[in-house]
């Protein structure tokens, strides 16, 4: 299955939505198998579930979030791409990860303020070699990410990088560079 579908394919709404060449290096960062079990947390669009659900034809993906057009919207894009290895959880990470199974990749793109509860809880369940991807925005998330995988380095190893899209829009004659919000993503592993 190829990775990057255009943005333009999947139905918005108000909801942020992980924008197609930082879904591609998310998705590589997580490395998904065939028969991978995936959490997305804070799942918005949908975009980022539906992506891992077809590199994982065998697998399963938990698209977690708690907004309620976010809901709606994952829901019709998984219905717009025929996904069918793909629940959707309405809820708040990390109560609404109760009952999940365990997992070989975490996609974390919205965490609430929870987000080392949300580790906590994904640490439990992480099988052996399990990836965290996690994308942010702010400094704070990525402050906090950083202290995390401090504190808990006997468990994982982890990388950052940070990237920043520009996309050419046509300016009358001209071809100019608009710049996307940079992201870091941060991806962890455990040992």
């Amino acid at each position: 299955m190829n990775l990057g579908i255009k943005d333009e394919a999947f139905v918005r709404g108000k909801v942020p939505m992980t924008k197609e060449e930082v879904r591609i290096l998310t998705l590589v960062k997580a490395q998904i198998a065939a028969d991978a079990v995936i959490y997305d947390v804070g799942a918005g669009t949908g975009s980022l579930s539906i992506e891992a659900a077809r590199l994982a034809p065998a697998g399963h993906v938990y698209a977690i979030e708690k907004n309620p057009e976010g809901i709606s919207l994952i829901t019709e894009n998984a219905k717009h791409f025929g996904v069918e290895n793909m629940t959707v959880v309405e809820g708040t990470a990390p109560a609404a990860m109760e009952g999940l199974p365990a997992l070989d990749v975490a996609l974390i793109g919205g965490s609430g303020r929870n987000l080392a509860d949300i580790l906590d809880i994904i640490g439990e369940r992480l099988r052996p070699a399990g990836r965290i991807v996690i994308n942010a925005i702010t400094m704070q998330t990525v402050a906090a990410c950083l202290d995390y995988f401090h504190i808990h380095a006997e468990h994982y190893t982890y990388e950052a990088i940070q990237v920043q899209i520009s996309r050419l829009e046509r300016i009358g004659p001209y071809d100019m560079a608009k710049a996307l919000n940079p992201i870091y993503i941060i991806t962890a592993q455990r040992k």
